[in-house]
């Protein structure tokens, strides 16, 4: 059953000496429970699109549905996780996790159970009454993403989570990523730069062209879950990212090297 449908939506921002397309006209459909990564050149507009999606920023064409609603206003359902993990610096990291749960008016009660199993899940048992300075990057992006799934949201909307990250922690995140994915699975929009996390992550890879941004191909991933880091060994594996970045080197994203 599909969550989203975007139809036509596009994004002009105005400027001095007119107007700037950020967003030609895209149209896609996300089932539900479906993981899909947005995988395009820096200023493509994925992020744009992304901010469209949560409607915290208007569309200048175009219709964008979740669950056959219209967004026209700031959409509830949903977590987001952005580049910088934006936690509180003077709250521990089971008070940031359950300060989603505050902001909403809910039962902390009711959710401090849910609080300690995600955080669990990506290895932040131990770590409940800890400072985010007291943290390494990768535990502060763990604590974002419970904060972002404390509510069970029903879409989950991930802008370069990862893009900060040393390769080895980036690497965990992944795995924990997907466990997390895989015990509650949720409709996920993953932004990213990288060909192996998309691959490695996701159902769906959506392929953008430089600004202005559009769809250009929309490559199903089909590798058995759950995804260990050796997938990326196989043959299957090396097919999809040389496809994907064969289509780069197509549209002069990617430089080809010498022959």
């Amino acid at each position: 059953m599909s969550l989203i449908q975007v139809t036509g939506a596009a994004k002009r921002y105005a400027v001095a000496s007119g107007e700037v397309a950020a967003l030609d006209p895209v149209s896609l459909t996300v089932n539900e429970g479906e993981f899909v990564s947005i995988l395009g050149p820096s200023g493509c507009g994925k992020s744009t699109f992304m901010l469209m999606l949560a409607g915290l920023i208007s569309r200048s064409a175009g219709t964008i549905e979740i669950d056959g609603v219209k967004v026209d206003r700031p959409y509830t359902d949903l977590g987001i996780v952005f580049q910088d993990h934006n936690l509180l610096e003077w709250r521990n990291v089971l008070s940031n996790v359950m300060l989603q749960i505050e902001v909403r008016g809910r039962d902390p009660a009711q959710y401090l159970p849910r609080a300690q199993d995600l955080l669990r899940m990506v290895g932040l048992d131990g770590a409940e009454a800890r400072l985010p300075h007291e943290l390494s990057g990768g535990m502060r992006q763990r604590a974002a993403i419970c904060r972002a799934l404390i509510h069970e949201p029903r879409l989950l909307l991930m802008d370069e989570p990862f893009g900060a990250l040393d390769a080895l922690s980036r690497d965990q995140l992944n795995v924990d990523l997907q466990q997390m994915w895989l015990a509650r699975p949720t409709t996920v929009i993953f932004i990213t730069h990288s060909i192996s996390e998309a691959v490695f992550l996701s159902d769906r890879v959506i392929m953008m062209t430089p600004r202005p941004g559009k769809i250009a191909a929309d490559i199903k991933i089909d590798l058995p879950r759950p995804r260990p880091m050796s997938v990326r060994e196989t043959p299957a594996f090396g097919a999809y990212t040389k496809q994907i970045r064969g289509l780069f080197e197509e549209w002069g994203v990617l430089r080809r090297g010498a022959a």
